[in-house]
């Protein structure tokens, strides 16, 4: 199953309610924060990411089965868990970036499942 999740756009400005992931060297605010689903992404310099998740918005899916939905695309940022619960890669589609959520925490507050319940 594929869901779509939120928009995240790229930004090099300051925004209101800003969280500081230091291990990803990244301020983000939350697509939950925002009404239409959209999360603000602001890199530091020398952050490990690719260059095109800096500069082009991507759309991201939440998933049940990562490793199936990577099979046959393009990966461009690896499987990885920026946070408990949850496990990331970004793939690549016709020259934009898609990121592929799969929560393994059934409960998990970013789940929009859990938010639709509500």
């Amino acid at each position: 199953m594929r869901r779509s999740h939120h928009i995240g756009i790229p930004t090099n400005e300051s925004k209101p309610g800003e969280t500081y992931l230091k291990h990803l060297k990244l301020f983000v605010v939350s697509h939950q924060k925002s009404e239409f689903g959209v999360e603000w992404m602001r890199f530091e310099a020398d952050a490990a990411v690719p260059d095109l998740v800096r500069r082009v918005p991507h759309v991201a899916f939440e998933v049940t089965d990562l490793s199936s939905e990577l099979a046959g695309h393009e990966i461009l940022i690896p499987p990885n868990s920026p946070s408990d619960g949850v496990r990331v890669a970004f793939i690549v589609e016709n020259g934009a970036p898609i990121e592929l959520l799969e929560f393994t925490e059934p409960k998990h507050p970013a789940r929009l499942s859990n938010q639709m319940d509500e």
